[in-house]
């Protein structure tokens, strides 16, 4: 009996072994899907994202160009604008100019018919 014993002991020796190996090959396997998962789903993830930053970079420089093309075409219309203003002005002070040089031109030649007249009578009652 004790050969029976040692017998039946053995074999289930024997098959807990041959169990706990195929519950670690069960485990190895799955850790072994899981890593490929994820080395699979991190290079989609890098992917994706160099991808979005290629696609940032792009819409970066557009917009970079549409705002110097606006920056330079507001630059050229002010520049117009301060020009056409500046002739304005000039035209405006000529015009000025032009009224008070003759206003003055008129002042100054009754000015000197006055100091004629009073000449006149000055030199008669001297007389």
């Amino acid at each position: 009996m004790k050969s029976k014993l040692s017998l039946a002991a053995a074999v289930l020796a024997v098959s807990a072994f041959a169990y706990a190996q195929g519950a670690g090959d069960d485990v190895k396997k799955a850790a072994e899907d899981t890593g490929h998962a994820t080395k699979t789903a991190a290079k989609k993830t890098a992917h994706a994202t160099a991808k979005a930053a290629d696609k940032t970079a792009d819409a970066t420089a557009d917009a970079s160009k549409k705002t110097a093309s606006a920056t330079s075409e507001g630059a050229k219309k002010t520049g117009d604008a301060t020009a056409d203003a500046a002739k304005k002005t000039g035209n405006a002070t000529e015009g000025a100019a032009k009224e008070t040089g003759h206003v003055l031109k008129k002042g100054a030649k009754k000015t000197a018919h006055g100091v004629k007249k009073g000449t006149e009578k000055t030199v008669d009652a001297v007389k």
